[in-house]
């Protein structure tokens, strides 16, 4: 059976401007460690496709960090915020229906990387997701996949950014290898070049940096490769852009545009590379098609791609000009049903990865799968009711529900800090730094203390939006935890009966064995309760029902997607 993403790529190639009325625009922004990337596209969501209709790129230096503690520094925090106001008015000046930021290594790292972003959300009203690495390497994949035919061949995708360089492995179904790993060309600059132009001792240095960096996860993805198959390199980022258009000009004198399918060798490439470290900063720039700012990082940038060819064994790489800016905008189509079979690959990428991890540390799945359907169960019943969360805080709750325990993993005792800190470390595939902090805040609190601003947890969301999420649903998380107490499937079906006019609700428990008094979890209900009550207002009544009746209809609980 042909993979849905083999028809992602067929779907999502440009094309020709349509226009009809179930046409929509979007802009993407990435906020990357050198650079602030946008584009705006036309998505024609009956075909499904997106054609680029803008694109706004400016040199903003976020990797450019204070040396004595890593934060960002003011300087490079007043470009950015003008970087993006000019995003948001060409954004609006198109009449995008909404824009999608992300950021990605820079803004992780920084110790005020995140006090950073609620000044953006509240000077500018825009939300930036931080995203991980792996999880910026997953779209790089999506983007690459919206512009390139992979033929079901596998294709080496390397992605070389200021601050960290993205390895995938793929052939247009679903990613065999990913990782990021923290070399870019701005990142390298600051941190290991002094001299100008730089000395052999400090080149020698560099590049055994490098090399000893990429060893370990050019080791992970060859290990993916079959004996018998042959890959193909392909590049994205600006730095190997750059590296095209300075080849493509000394060697045909004229620059392809698009630069899309362009090719060269790793042997030119170590010639550039030559080149490049015995020029100055300021003989680099002299070079058509190198600006001051990228005349600084180029050699390191030059650097990465050679060792990883080395390592990789490539002989040539093909450019492609989409990356992640275009993976946003397919992962937002795939999430919201643009694409076709989405559940079958990357729309159930973020289930997958949940049930990964649920793996890894050795969840009991029968148990955690009963407790999400209580959790699920309950806020279906109450939506409206109690709560207005939608779609996206119900997966957040399930993912919660699924991984609550994995603590376990570390030690019995106080387990539910354990799961927190195991779920925020993971590599949720598919969801942003945010949403994993949800997630982890909501199985930290499925036990013991109520959430409070006094807790490290707790703080760390720094949306005032997750943090409601986080009150709300731990408390519906806690109450299904209580109803499978001996996690044996003692407890059937439960209906949500609320009395908002005696400040009750009435929570009827249907017992699997009719004979089973399912003395436990009332108890554990009773003991749990307090949560739910001082959040809802409402106090708790769990009954025993043991006759079958046409009480309330709970609504059907539906799995995740």
């Amino acid at each position: 059976m042909v993979s849905s993403v083999h028809k992602i790529k067929k779907k999502l190639v440009s094309i020709p401007v349509m226009t009809t009325e179930h046409e929509r625009i979007l802009a993407a922004i990435d906020v990357g460690t050198n650079s602030i990337h946008m584009v705006v596209v036309r998505i024609q969501p009956a075909l499904p496709a997106f054609t680029i209709i803008a694109r706004e790129k400016t040199t903003v230096r976020l990797g450019d960090r204070a040396r004595q503690n890593g934060n960002l520094t003011d300087a490079a925090m007043e470009r950015a915020i003008d970087a993006l106001k000019r995003c948001q008015e060409i954004a609006k000046s198109l009449n995008a229906e909404q824009t999608i930021a992300v950021a990605t290594s820079a803004m992780r790292e920084a110790p005020n990387g995140r006090d950073f972003l609620q000044h953006i959300e509240a000077e500018l009203g825009l939300w930036i997701n931080l995203i991980s690495g792996p999880e910026e390497a997953r779209r790089i994949y999506l983007g690459v996949l919206s512009g390139m035919e992979l033929n079901s061949q596998p294709h080496i995708i390397i992605d070389i950014g200021g601050g960290s360089t993205e390895l995938v492995l793929g052939d247009g179904h679903e990613p065999r290898s990913l990782s990021s790993t923290k070399i870019g060309a701005v990142r390298l600059t600051v941190e290991q070049i002094t001299t100008d132009p730089i000395s052999p001792i400090e080149f020698q240095t560099l590049q055994a940096y490098i090399r000893g960096m990429l060893e370990r996860p050019v080791d992970e993805l060859k290990a993916a490769l079959q004996p018998d198959e042959v890959p193909r390199l392909v590049g994205t980022s600006g730095t190997i852009e750059t590296l095209a258009m300075i080849h493509a000009r000394e060697k045909t004198g004229t620059v392809p545009s698009p630069l899309n399918g362009y090719e060269f060798s790793l042997k030119d490439l170590r010639e550039t590379v030559a080149r490049l470290r015995r020029l100055t900063i300021a003989e680099r720039a002299e070079i058509s098609g190198i600006n001051d700012r990228r005349a600084e990082i180029i050699l390191a940038g030059a650097l990465i791609l050679q060792e990883a060819m080395t390592l990789l064994g490539m002989d040539a790489i093909v450019i492609c000009e989409r990356s992640l800016r275009e993976g946003v905008i397919v992962d937002w189509m795939l999430t919201h049903g643009l694409i076709e079979d989405r559940l079958r690959y990357q729309g159930s990428v973020r289930q997958r990865s949940v049930l990964d991890t649920a793996h890894k540390y050795r969840v009991k799945l029968d148990y955690s799968e009963q407790v999400a359907t209580f959790a699920l169960s309950l806020f279906n019943q109450t939506q409206g009711i109690l709560h207005n969360w939608g779609e996206e805080e119900r997966e957040l709750l399930w993912a919660a529900a699924i991984l609550h325990n994995c603590g376990h993993h570390v030690s019995h005792s106080s387990h539910h800090k354990h799961s927190y800190y195991l779920i925020r470390n993971s590599d949720l595939l598919g969801y942003t730094e945010t949403e994993i902090e949800t997630i982890a805040n909501l199985a930290r609190y499925h036990r013991k203390s109520a959430p409070k601003k006094k807790h490290d947890s707790y703080r760390n969301l720094t949306s005032k939006r997750h943090r409601r999420v986080v009150d709300q649903l731990s408390a519906l998380l806690r109450l299904a935890v209580a109803l499978d107490r001996r996690q044996i499937g003692t407890i059937k079906d439960i209906t949500c009966e609320p009395h908002p006019e005696s400040q009750t609700f009435r929570l009827l428990i249907q017992p699997a064995n009719p004979d089973d008094d399912c003395a436990l979890e009332l108890w554990s209900l009773n003991y749990k309760k307090a949560s739910f009550e001082t959040e809802f207002g409402l106090k708790l009544e769990p009954v025993l029902d043991t006759v079958e009746t046409l009480k309330v209809t709970p609504l059907p609980t539906k799995q995740p997607v």
